[in-house]
Protein backbone atom coordinates (compact mmCIF):
# COMPACT_ATOMS: atom_id res chain seq x y z
CA UNK A 1 0.00 0.00 0.00
CA UNK A 2 1.40 3.35 -1.01
CA UNK A 3 1.93 6.02 1.60
CA UNK A 4 0.14 9.33 1.35
CA UNK A 5 -0.97 12.26 3.46
CA UNK A 6 -4.35 12.69 5.11
CA UNK A 7 -5.37 16.17 6.24
CA UNK A 8 -7.54 15.57 9.30
CA UNK A 9 -8.25 18.19 11.97
CA UNK A 10 -5.18 20.17 10.84
CA UNK A 11 -2.92 17.21 11.59
CA UNK A 12 -0.80 15.78 8.75
CA UNK A 13 0.02 12.10 9.21
CA UNK A 14 1.56 9.65 6.82
CA UNK A 15 -0.96 7.02 5.87
CA UNK A 16 0.01 3.62 7.22
CA UNK A 17 2.76 5.07 9.36
CA UNK A 18 0.21 6.67 11.67
CA UNK A 19 -1.25 3.26 12.33
CA UNK A 20 2.20 1.86 12.96
CA UNK A 21 3.59 4.64 15.13
CA UNK A 22 0.73 6.58 16.68
CA UNK A 23 -1.47 3.81 18.06
CA UNK A 24 -0.81 1.09 20.66
CA UNK A 25 0.55 -2.26 19.55
CA UNK A 26 -1.85 -5.20 19.27
CA UNK A 27 -4.95 -3.03 19.60
CA UNK A 28 -7.04 -4.06 16.57
CA UNK A 29 -9.25 -7.08 15.90
CA UNK A 30 -10.62 -8.11 12.51
CA UNK A 31 -13.95 -9.95 12.64
CA UNK A 32 -15.36 -11.90 9.70
CA UNK A 33 -12.13 -12.16 7.72
CA UNK A 34 -13.32 -14.50 4.97
CA UNK A 35 -12.15 -11.86 2.47
CA UNK A 36 -8.39 -11.94 1.94
CA UNK A 37 -8.49 -8.29 0.92
CA UNK A 38 -9.44 -7.13 4.39
CA UNK A 39 -6.61 -9.04 5.99
CA UNK A 40 -4.11 -7.63 3.47
CA UNK A 41 -4.83 -4.21 4.95
CA UNK A 42 -2.80 -5.28 7.95
CA UNK A 43 0.15 -6.72 6.05
CA UNK A 44 1.99 -3.42 6.51
CA UNK A 45 1.23 -3.51 10.22
CA UNK A 46 2.18 -7.15 10.70
CA UNK A 47 3.26 -8.11 14.19
CA UNK A 48 2.38 -4.67 15.54
CA UNK A 49 -1.32 -3.81 15.60
CA UNK A 50 -3.44 -6.79 14.62
CA UNK A 51 -4.26 -8.69 17.80
CA UNK A 52 -6.73 -11.25 16.49
CA UNK A 53 -8.56 -12.69 13.52
CA UNK A 54 -12.14 -13.90 13.89
CA UNK A 55 -14.25 -15.66 11.29
CA UNK A 56 -17.07 -17.34 13.17
CA UNK A 57 -19.50 -14.50 12.52
CA UNK A 58 -19.83 -15.54 8.90
CA UNK A 59 -21.57 -18.58 10.36
CA UNK A 60 -23.95 -16.32 12.27
CA UNK A 61 -24.84 -14.61 9.03
CA UNK A 62 -25.62 -17.84 7.22
CA UNK A 63 -27.82 -18.90 10.13
CA UNK A 64 -29.75 -15.63 9.89
CA UNK A 65 -30.39 -16.23 6.21
CA UNK A 66 -31.24 -19.90 6.82
CA UNK A 67 -28.72 -20.86 4.16
CA UNK A 68 -26.78 -24.10 4.03
CA UNK A 69 -23.11 -23.49 4.64
CA UNK A 70 -20.67 -26.02 3.28
CA UNK A 71 -17.86 -25.45 5.76
CA UNK A 72 -18.09 -26.77 9.29
CA UNK A 73 -17.69 -23.88 11.79
CA UNK A 74 -14.75 -25.59 13.43
CA UNK A 75 -12.91 -25.57 10.13
CA UNK A 76 -12.81 -21.77 9.94
CA UNK A 77 -9.73 -21.58 12.13
CA UNK A 78 -7.84 -23.93 9.83
CA UNK A 79 -8.75 -21.74 6.86
CA UNK A 80 -7.47 -18.55 8.47
CA UNK A 81 -4.25 -19.99 9.89
CA UNK A 82 -2.47 -20.42 6.52
CA UNK A 83 -3.39 -16.84 5.60
CA UNK A 84 -2.00 -15.56 8.88
CA UNK A 85 1.19 -17.54 8.25
CA UNK A 86 1.47 -16.24 4.67
CA UNK A 87 1.23 -12.60 5.78
CA UNK A 88 3.46 -13.30 8.81
CA UNK A 89 0.77 -12.00 11.17
CA UNK A 90 1.59 -12.98 14.73
CA UNK A 91 -1.93 -12.66 16.07
CA UNK A 92 -4.41 -14.86 17.89
CA UNK A 93 -7.14 -16.69 15.97
CA UNK A 94 -10.51 -17.08 17.66
CA UNK A 95 -13.62 -18.99 16.54
CA UNK A 96 -15.86 -16.72 18.65
CA UNK A 97 -16.15 -13.07 19.61
CA UNK A 98 -16.14 -13.51 23.39
CA UNK A 99 -12.33 -13.69 23.81
CA UNK A 100 -11.96 -10.43 21.88
CA UNK A 101 -14.52 -8.63 24.02
CA UNK A 102 -12.73 -9.81 27.16
CA UNK A 103 -9.36 -8.42 26.09
CA UNK A 104 -8.68 -4.97 27.48
CA UNK A 105 -5.78 -4.42 25.08
CA UNK A 106 -8.07 -4.52 22.02
CA UNK A 107 -9.51 -1.06 21.46
CA UNK A 108 -10.93 -1.27 17.92
CA UNK A 109 -12.91 -4.06 16.30
CA UNK A 110 -13.36 -4.05 12.51
CA UNK A 111 -16.50 -5.84 11.31
CA UNK A 112 -16.25 -7.43 7.83
CA UNK A 113 -18.96 -10.07 8.11
CA UNK A 114 -21.67 -10.34 5.41
CA UNK A 115 -23.62 -7.08 5.20
CA UNK A 116 -26.77 -8.38 6.89
CA UNK A 117 -24.75 -9.72 9.82
CA UNK A 118 -23.08 -6.46 10.88
CA UNK A 119 -25.55 -5.52 13.61
CA UNK A 120 -24.99 -8.34 16.09
CA UNK A 121 -21.19 -8.15 16.43
CA UNK A 122 -21.21 -4.35 16.27
CA UNK A 123 -23.66 -4.13 19.17
CA UNK A 124 -21.71 -6.66 21.23
CA UNK A 125 -18.49 -4.75 20.66
CA UNK A 126 -20.06 -1.42 21.58
CA UNK A 127 -21.45 -2.87 24.80
CA UNK A 128 -17.97 -4.14 25.63
CA UNK A 129 -16.54 -0.64 25.21
CA UNK A 130 -14.76 -1.27 21.90
CA UNK A 131 -14.64 1.33 19.13
CA UNK A 132 -16.31 -0.09 16.03
CA UNK A 133 -15.42 0.04 12.33
CA UNK A 134 -18.01 -1.50 9.99
CA UNK A 135 -17.48 -2.31 6.32
CA UNK A 136 -20.04 -0.83 3.94
CA UNK A 137 -22.96 -0.91 4.09
CA UNK A 138 -23.35 -0.12 7.78
CA UNK A 139 -26.28 -2.55 7.64
CA UNK A 140 -28.92 -3.52 5.10
CA UNK A 141 -31.72 -1.35 6.50
CA UNK A 142 -31.92 2.07 8.11
CA UNK A 143 -33.54 0.47 11.15
CA UNK A 144 -30.62 -1.90 11.71
CA UNK A 145 -28.23 1.01 11.17
CA UNK A 146 -30.11 2.95 13.85
CA UNK A 147 -29.62 0.14 16.35
CA UNK A 148 -25.85 0.13 15.82
CA UNK A 149 -25.66 3.92 16.07
CA UNK A 150 -27.78 3.99 19.21
CA UNK A 151 -25.69 1.35 20.98
CA UNK A 152 -22.40 3.08 20.11
CA UNK A 153 -23.76 6.41 21.37
CA UNK A 154 -25.08 4.80 24.53
CA UNK A 155 -21.75 3.16 25.31
CA UNK A 156 -19.69 6.21 24.32
CA UNK A 157 -17.62 4.46 21.65
CA UNK A 158 -16.80 5.76 18.18
CA UNK A 159 -18.33 4.21 15.07
CA UNK A 160 -17.34 4.56 11.44
CA UNK A 161 -18.59 3.11 8.17
CA UNK A 162 -15.97 2.23 5.58
CA UNK A 163 -16.37 4.48 2.53
CA UNK A 164 -12.81 4.74 1.20
CA UNK A 165 -13.79 6.67 -1.94
CA UNK A 166 -14.14 9.78 0.22
CA UNK A 167 -10.41 9.62 0.85
CA UNK A 168 -9.37 9.50 -2.81
CA UNK A 169 -7.32 12.56 -3.79
CA UNK A 170 -9.54 13.54 -6.73
CA UNK A 171 -12.71 13.26 -4.63
CA UNK A 172 -11.13 15.35 -1.86
CA UNK A 173 -10.39 18.07 -4.44
CA UNK A 174 -13.96 17.86 -5.73
CA UNK A 175 -15.43 18.20 -2.22
CA UNK A 176 -13.22 21.22 -1.55
CA UNK A 177 -14.53 22.89 -4.71
CA UNK A 178 -18.13 22.19 -3.66
CA UNK A 179 -17.53 23.58 -0.16
CA UNK A 180 -15.93 26.70 -1.67
CA UNK A 181 -19.14 27.31 -3.70
CA UNK A 182 -17.15 27.26 -6.93
CA UNK A 183 -20.02 25.58 -8.81
CA UNK A 184 -22.38 28.43 -8.00
CA UNK A 185 -25.87 27.05 -7.65
CA UNK A 186 -25.72 23.26 -7.83
CA UNK A 187 -28.00 22.05 -10.61
CA UNK A 188 -27.17 18.40 -11.34
CA UNK A 189 -25.31 15.56 -9.66
CA UNK A 190 -24.73 12.26 -11.45
CA UNK A 191 -22.89 9.05 -10.76
CA UNK A 192 -22.37 5.78 -12.61
CA UNK A 193 -21.13 2.41 -11.47
CA UNK A 194 -21.45 0.33 -14.63
CA UNK A 195 -19.61 -2.73 -13.42
CA UNK A 196 -19.56 -6.39 -14.38
CA UNK A 197 -19.69 -9.46 -12.17
CA UNK A 198 -19.68 -13.00 -13.49
CA UNK A 199 -22.28 -15.59 -12.55
CA UNK A 200 -19.51 -17.38 -10.65
CA UNK A 201 -19.08 -14.31 -8.43
CA UNK A 202 -22.60 -14.86 -7.11
CA UNK A 203 -22.53 -18.65 -7.16
CA UNK A 204 -19.27 -18.91 -5.24
CA UNK A 205 -20.01 -16.12 -2.78
CA UNK A 206 -22.53 -18.07 -0.70
CA UNK A 207 -24.25 -14.98 0.73
CA UNK A 208 -23.82 -12.70 -2.28
CA UNK A 209 -27.04 -11.95 -4.11
CA UNK A 210 -29.26 -12.85 -1.14
CA UNK A 211 -31.73 -10.37 0.31
CA UNK A 212 -31.06 -11.53 3.87
CA UNK A 213 -27.30 -10.93 3.80
CA UNK A 214 -26.53 -8.73 0.78
CA UNK A 215 -29.61 -6.57 1.34
CA UNK A 216 -29.61 -5.66 -2.33
CA UNK A 217 -27.49 -6.00 -5.44
CA UNK A 218 -25.59 -3.52 -7.59
CA UNK A 219 -26.84 -0.57 -5.55
CA UNK A 220 -26.38 -1.88 -2.01
CA UNK A 221 -23.14 -3.78 -2.61
CA UNK A 222 -21.16 -2.11 -5.41
CA UNK A 223 -22.57 1.37 -6.13
CA UNK A 224 -23.13 2.32 -2.51
CA UNK A 225 -19.73 4.05 -2.67
CA UNK A 226 -21.04 6.22 -5.51
CA UNK A 227 -24.26 6.91 -3.64
CA UNK A 228 -22.28 8.04 -0.60
CA UNK A 229 -20.08 10.32 -2.70
CA UNK A 230 -23.12 11.91 -4.37
CA UNK A 231 -24.74 12.60 -1.01
CA UNK A 232 -21.47 13.97 0.36
CA UNK A 233 -21.17 16.41 -2.55
CA UNK A 234 -24.81 17.34 -3.16
CA UNK A 235 -26.46 17.04 0.25
CA UNK A 236 -29.67 15.27 1.33
CA UNK A 237 -32.23 13.86 -1.11
CA UNK A 238 -35.93 14.64 -0.60
CA UNK A 239 -37.56 12.69 -3.46
CA UNK A 240 -36.52 9.63 -5.47
CA UNK A 241 -37.90 7.44 -8.21
CA UNK A 242 -36.15 4.31 -9.40
CA UNK A 243 -36.23 1.13 -11.43
CA UNK A 244 -34.30 -2.07 -10.80
CA UNK A 245 -34.03 -5.34 -12.71
CA UNK A 246 -32.12 -8.62 -12.81
CA UNK A 247 -31.03 -9.00 -16.42
CA UNK A 248 -27.69 -10.80 -16.70
CA UNK A 249 -27.61 -13.26 -13.81
CA UNK A 250 -29.49 -16.25 -12.49
CA UNK A 251 -30.10 -17.62 -8.99
CA UNK A 252 -29.88 -14.23 -7.24
CA UNK A 253 -32.58 -12.41 -5.29
CA UNK A 254 -31.30 -8.90 -5.99
CA UNK A 255 -30.86 -6.44 -8.85
CA UNK A 256 -27.93 -6.38 -11.22
CA UNK A 257 -29.19 -3.23 -13.00
CA UNK A 258 -30.62 -0.05 -11.49
CA UNK A 259 -31.36 3.57 -12.37
CA UNK A 260 -32.73 6.35 -10.19
CA UNK A 261 -33.70 10.02 -10.50
CA UNK A 262 -33.27 12.26 -7.45
CA UNK A 263 -34.37 15.65 -6.16
CA UNK A 264 -32.00 17.14 -3.62
CA UNK A 265 -32.94 19.36 -0.71
CA UNK A 266 -31.14 22.27 -2.38
CA UNK A 267 -33.36 21.96 -5.46
CA UNK A 268 -30.80 20.27 -7.70
CA UNK A 269 -31.61 17.07 -9.57
CA UNK A 270 -29.59 13.87 -9.78
CA UNK A 271 -29.13 10.56 -11.58
CA UNK A 272 -27.70 7.22 -10.42
CA UNK A 273 -26.80 4.26 -12.67
CA UNK A 274 -25.62 1.04 -11.04
CA UNK A 275 -24.98 -2.38 -12.53
CA UNK A 276 -23.11 -5.63 -12.31
CA UNK A 277 -24.53 -6.48 -15.74
CA UNK A 278 -22.42 -4.31 -18.09
CA UNK A 279 -19.59 -6.25 -19.73
CA UNK A 280 -16.65 -5.78 -19.51
CA UNK A 281 -17.21 -3.21 -16.74
CA UNK A 282 -16.40 0.49 -16.84
CA UNK A 283 -14.66 2.78 -14.32
CA UNK A 284 -17.06 4.50 -11.93
CA UNK A 285 -17.81 8.19 -12.44
CA UNK A 286 -19.19 11.15 -10.55
CA UNK A 287 -20.17 14.49 -12.08
CA UNK A 288 -21.07 17.68 -10.23
CA UNK A 289 -22.58 20.57 -12.19
CA UNK A 290 -23.73 24.09 -11.42
CA UNK A 291 -24.36 27.43 -13.08
CA UNK A 292 -20.71 28.39 -12.57
CA UNK A 293 -18.80 25.14 -13.05
CA UNK A 294 -18.58 21.48 -14.00
CA UNK A 295 -16.36 18.66 -12.79
CA UNK A 296 -16.36 15.01 -13.86
CA UNK A 297 -14.22 12.31 -12.25
CA UNK A 298 -13.68 8.84 -13.70
CA UNK A 299 -12.26 6.55 -11.01
CA UNK A 300 -9.29 8.67 -9.84
CA UNK A 301 -8.89 10.79 -12.97
CA UNK A 302 -10.47 14.18 -13.56
CA UNK A 303 -12.00 14.30 -17.05
CA UNK A 304 -13.52 17.78 -16.74
CA UNK A 305 -12.61 20.64 -14.41
CA UNK A 306 -14.07 23.88 -15.75
CA UNK A 307 -15.19 26.94 -13.75
CA UNK A 308 -16.55 30.33 -14.71
CA UNK A 309 -14.05 31.88 -12.29
CA UNK A 310 -10.79 29.90 -12.64
CA UNK A 311 -8.04 30.03 -10.04
CA UNK A 312 -4.34 29.15 -10.22
CA UNK A 313 -4.90 25.87 -8.37
CA UNK A 314 -7.05 24.61 -11.25
CA UNK A 315 -4.00 24.07 -13.44
CA UNK A 316 -2.38 21.98 -10.71
CA UNK A 317 -5.53 19.87 -10.38
CA UNK A 318 -5.78 19.29 -14.13
CA UNK A 319 -2.11 18.34 -14.40
CA UNK A 320 -2.19 16.04 -11.39
CA UNK A 321 -5.36 14.13 -12.23
CA UNK A 322 -5.45 14.14 -16.03
CA UNK A 323 -2.69 11.58 -16.48
CA UNK A 324 -4.90 8.48 -16.40
CA UNK A 325 -3.40 7.24 -13.18
CA UNK A 326 -6.62 5.57 -12.04
CA UNK A 327 -6.91 1.77 -11.96
CA UNK A 328 -9.96 -0.27 -12.95
CA UNK A 329 -11.20 0.10 -9.40
CA UNK A 330 -12.96 -3.24 -9.40
CA UNK A 331 -15.11 -2.62 -12.48
CA UNK A 332 -14.79 -6.26 -13.47
CA UNK A 333 -12.65 -7.80 -10.72
CA UNK A 334 -13.25 -7.16 -7.00
CA UNK A 335 -9.60 -7.97 -6.28
CA UNK A 336 -8.55 -4.89 -8.28
CA UNK A 337 -9.99 -2.50 -5.70
CA UNK A 338 -7.24 -0.45 -4.05
CA UNK A 339 -6.82 -0.56 -0.26
CA UNK A 340 -5.27 2.91 -0.01
CA UNK A 341 -8.58 4.52 0.86
CA UNK A 342 -9.17 1.98 3.61
CA UNK A 343 -5.79 2.80 5.10
CA UNK A 344 -6.50 6.52 5.04
CA UNK A 345 -9.90 6.04 6.60
CA UNK A 346 -8.53 3.90 9.41
CA UNK A 347 -5.94 6.63 10.01
CA UNK A 348 -8.76 9.17 10.29
CA UNK A 349 -10.57 6.90 12.76
CA UNK A 350 -7.47 6.47 14.92
CA UNK A 351 -6.97 10.24 14.92
CA UNK A 352 -10.57 10.75 16.07
CA UNK A 353 -10.01 8.39 19.00
CA UNK A 354 -6.73 10.00 20.00
CA UNK A 355 -7.93 13.60 19.63
CA UNK A 356 -11.42 13.16 21.02
CA UNK A 357 -13.17 14.13 17.79
CA UNK A 358 -15.40 12.22 15.40
CA UNK A 359 -14.42 10.36 12.22
CA UNK A 360 -15.15 11.80 8.79
CA UNK A 361 -17.59 8.97 8.08
CA UNK A 362 -19.43 8.11 11.28
CA UNK A 363 -22.47 5.87 11.65
CA UNK A 364 -24.97 8.57 10.73
CA UNK A 365 -23.07 9.31 7.54
CA UNK A 366 -23.06 5.58 6.72
CA UNK A 367 -26.82 5.37 7.30
CA UNK A 368 -27.65 8.00 4.67
CA UNK A 369 -26.64 5.87 1.69
CA UNK A 370 -28.58 2.88 3.03
CA UNK A 371 -31.71 5.00 3.49
CA UNK A 372 -31.51 6.35 -0.07
CA UNK A 373 -30.97 2.92 -1.60
CA UNK A 374 -33.93 1.56 0.36
CA UNK A 375 -36.02 4.40 -1.06
CA UNK A 376 -34.97 3.46 -4.61
CA UNK A 377 -36.05 -0.12 -3.94
CA UNK A 378 -39.36 1.12 -2.50
CA UNK A 379 -39.98 3.24 -5.59
CA UNK A 380 -39.32 0.30 -7.88
CA UNK A 381 -41.67 -1.91 -5.86
CA UNK A 382 -44.48 0.63 -5.65
CA UNK A 383 -44.09 2.50 -8.93
CA UNK A 384 -44.28 5.74 -6.97
CA UNK A 385 -42.06 8.69 -6.16
CA UNK A 386 -40.73 8.20 -2.62
CA UNK A 387 -40.46 11.15 -0.26
CA UNK A 388 -37.51 10.96 2.13
CA UNK A 389 -38.20 12.93 5.31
Amino acid sequence: MAAGVVHSRDLDLEVGESLLVHFPRKSLSLVGCDSVGHVVLFEKARNRHLASLNSFLAELGFQRANLAHKTHPGHRKTLIAPLSDELKLSCDIYPSLAPVLARKDIQIVIITTPSGAHLEPAVECARAGKHVVVEKPLEISAERCDTIIRECDKNKVLLCTIFPSRFGDANVELKAAVDAKRFGRLTLGETTCKWWRTQAYYDEGGWKGTLALDGGGALMNQAIHNVDLLLWMMGPVTHVTGFTATLAHERIEVEDTAVACLKFQNGALGVIQATTSVHPGLPKTIGIHGDKGTAVIEQDDILKWDFLEPIAHDNDVKTRFAQKVGASGGSSNPAAISHQGHTRQLTDFVNAIKLGGKPLVDGREGRRAVELIQAIYASNASGKVIHIK
